[in-house]
């Protein structure tokens, strides 16, 4: 059950009404806050003035004030770096954001004094007790495999050394996993993310081999040591939506089936060759899907099961503790990308380009990150600055914004939309899914 937001005249953006069987509820957009409300509450405040709206509002607790200000961070610490390890691939996926794995440049490994100097960046501005991370990508980063297990176990011993914790994660394609793999992530406890776009036919049509030759049962194959051994090791599968993979019900219970500890959906918005980019009708499309998949999260939960649909979990517990961000994510703030030569970017999908490029990793940031903070908070972004769901979403991936604009924001606010319904039937129906806070507040 679906519902278009209000018509709001007085404050923009200030609240959003959505109903259940349970009645009629209300999130107040700053602090991102659910509460229950009285029926007719929504056709009310769509016919007052912004004085009534900020009455009610001050009445439920919400809106004296502001969670979020203007003023972008300043001097944050960096806490999490991406490696591009290796500017090559061995796959030639029909819309690879990295233009084959170079990212348009030519194709080379990371070498080891750059992988060194991102670790002692990293432990540099790290306090004891903090927790740092350091992720593996490329490319396909296991072309380059020698340097992450040199990278991982030296960042271990300079991090022990400090008293800071660390996490390690990779995203690889899967073609070039080994069973030694398996044990080496186990050990240092990795977050592996495999690109998997579907089941069989439709995956080796969007991720084949250099030669045409499709890639999903040489994947499977070489990622059964990993689902097998993952304990401190957590394997999950990534999605990334085309018009050509759309049966994402039957590929989410396919990958939960096999074992993946979680499996996720992002639909394609932006690639160098505009191939297989989703539309508004592929959008519409992907939602009406990924509902499908929500109420099969919300079956499982009500019935006691785990159901790792990663899209579904992060928004129920998101929603349950009030994320609100002036950001989609920490790009250009506390996480930057190193290219294989050591340049600094806002994130891993900036490598190599100059919208997202912020220094070297031997020399720091430069004034370029200030200017970009400052640019993509979402008070400045339009039309976030009137969305109801702008400190949910923080704006949208800045790398789509900047390179297509805004195709998907109608699928964003609806999907929110559905999983703040959704929010509501779990709290009702299992509220120690989320623990003692309630769920929602009386209004």
């Amino acid at each position: 059950m679906t519902q278009a937001p209000p018509d709001l005249r007085g404050l923009a953006g200030a609240a959003h009404f959505f109903d259940t069987e349970h009645g009629q509820h209300m999130l107040a957009v700053d602090g991102s806050r659910v509460f229950d409300v009285p029926p007719g509450s929504a056709a009310a405040w769509s016919g007052w003035d912004a004085a009534q709206q900020t009455a009610f509002l001050s009445g439920l607790g919400a809106g004296d004030v502001p969670y979020i200000d203007d003023a972008p961070p300043q001097d944050m610490p960096l806490r999490s770096l991406s490696l591009a390890v290796a500017q090559k691939c061995n796959l030639a996926c029909t819309y690879c954001y990295a233009s084959g794995g170079d990212f348009g440049a030519p194709a080379r490994n990371m070498p080891w004094e750059v992988a060194k100097a991102s670790v002692d960046r990293l432990i540099a501005e790290a306090e004891p007790g903090v927790r740092i991370n350091l992720a593996y990508l490329g490319g396909e980063p296991l072309i380059n495999r020698a340097l992450i297990r040199r990278t991982t176990e030296y960042a271990t011993q300079r991090a022990q050394a400090k008293g800071v914790r660390t996490g390690f994660s990779i995203t690889t394609n899967g073609t070039l996993l080994r069973p030694e793999d398996a044990e080496f992530f186990e050990q240092h406890g990795f977050a592996v993310t495999i690109s998997l776009d579907g089941i069989g036919a439709a995956h080796d049509r969007l991720r084949p081999y250099r030669g045409g030759r499709g890639s999903f049962d040489a994947i499977l194959k070489r990622a059964e040591p990993l689902l097998a051994r993952q304990k401190h090791m957590q394997v999950g599968a990534r999605v990334t939506v085309t018009p050509q993979n759309m049966d994402l019900p039957e590929t989410l219970d396919r990958f939960v089936a096999m074992g993946f500890h979680s499996v996720g959906f992002s639909p394609m918005l932006t690639a160098p060759n505009g191939q297989h980019e989703l539309d508004k009708p592929g959008l519409d499309k992907m939602l009406a899907q990924m509902i499908r998949c929500g109420q099969s999260f919300e079956a499982a939960v009500i019935a006691g099961r785990r159901y790792p649909f990663s899209n579904m979990s992060a928004a129920m517990h998101e929603i349950h503790r009030g994320t609100h961000r002036p950001y989609p994510c920490g790009a250009g703030a506390g996480y930057f990308g190193v290219s294989a030569d050591g340049g600094l970017f806002a994130c891993h999908r900036f490598v190599e380009d100059a919208d997202g490029a912020m220094g070297t990793v031997t020399d720091g940031p430069d004034p370029r990150r200030g200017a970009w903070l400052s640019d993509r908070h979402v008070h400045r972004q339009s039309p976030c600055t009137t969305c109801w769901a702008r400190y949910l979403c923080g704006g949208g991936c800045h790398h789509e914004v900047i390179h297509r604009g805004r195709p998907a924001c109608d699928y964003i606010r609806g999907w929110l939309h559905y999983c703040l319904q959704a929010y509501i039937r779990l709290s009702e129906a299992r509220p120690d899914y989320f623990g003692a806070v309630p769920a929602a507040a009386q209004a």
